[in-house]
């Protein structure tokens, strides 16, 4: 038989441990806001912003669907996925239904740390993990853009999860395997690969996941399922393998491919906004999906 001081330390460890277990829980599920000074000595561009608002997809998103009008970010747009249905928000500038009321830092919180100006994580649905890589003064010069933009007073959908997925809680131990400021392609086109892993975030769709929904960093860029359960997600090193930089540069431009096929699907609304790039900047995405070869971790 177990005596009763032995019993009283098994039963001190257990409850130690699981006090040890329930606060470290707490601290990684916790979000955590960030300060960013460095911010508040840059002057923005509005031109410059709205050029990066095009290369990172900003409309393709969050405007309204069947909307024309690319600078009315109302929302709205359902996107289907294993874990359940998520809604783009209405991230216009109106200060009761967008985000007309955030500050820079709220902003930066968002795009770098997945954050909420309340202090709650954003689900990955929203590609926070991509944006995190984004220049201070890219991401200055897109705020002082959309500070231009038109309100929307539409309400947000909210989201459809599964259990244990609607938690948001645990967002935050799946920030910290899958969030992170690292370049994946290495010995690329420097300019090409911001323009990718940074702000177009091509591999949230090209790249297959895992359980969990984090990316296969070694799997980059090779295609899968479409997270709908429609059809696959072409896999680029091989979609494009035959295609010169001029066709995948024209392609980004005009949506028509080498053999004068038209881009259909979610790629045309892409297209919308990469058509906005300048001839260099395409050339150097071109760059690097024809080089990610064996340069990918």
């Amino acid at each position: 038989m177990i005596s009763q001081p032995m019993k009283i330390i098994f039963y001190f460890v257990v409850l130690s441990s699981l006090l040890v277990f329930l606060v470290s829980f707490y601290v990684i599920a916790s979000a955590k806001k960030e300060v960013f000074n460095d911010l508040t000595s840059l002057t923005g561009s509005q031109k410059n912003g709205e050029y990066i608002f095009n290369a990172a997809g900003c409309s393709g998103c969050h405007t309204a669907p069947g909307s024309d009008d690319r600078i009315i970010l109302s929302g709205g747009k359902e996107f289907v996925t294993s874990f359940g249905k998520f809604y783009a928000p209405n991230v216009s500038m109106s200060k009761n239904f967008g985000i007309g009321a955030w500050s820079l830092n709220d902003f930066a919180n968002a795009l770098k740390k997945g954050v909420s100006p309340s202090g709650r994580h954003y689900y990955p649905a929203f590609p926070y993990t991509t944006y995190s890589r984004i220049t201070n003064q890219d991401l200055v010069d897109l705020w002082d853009y959309w500070q231009t933009l038109p309100t929307s007073d539409s309400l947000n959908k909210p989201h459809k999860l599964q259990f244990p997925f609607s938690v948001r809680s645990l967002i935050g131990p799946w920030k910290t395997m899958f969030l992170n400021d690292e370049w994946v392609v290495m010995n690329s086109d420097e300019r090409g690969r911001y323009l990718v892993e940074a702000l177009g975030h091509c591999a949230e769709c090209h790249t297959p996941r895992n359980l969990m929904g984090g990316l296969k960093v070694k799997s980059w860029m090779n295609g899968g399922i479409n997270p709908s359960g429609l059809g696959n997600i072409p896999n680029l090193r091989q979609s494009i393998d035959t295609w010169s930089v001029d066709d995948i540069a024209e392609y980004l431009f005009s949506g028509f491919t080498p053999e004068f096929d038209v881009v259909g699907g979610s790629m045309a609304e892409v297209i919308e906004s990469t058509k906005f790039l300048n001839f260099d900047d395409r050339i150097a995405i071109a760059n690097y999906l024809k080089n990610i070869g064996e340069s990918a971790k």
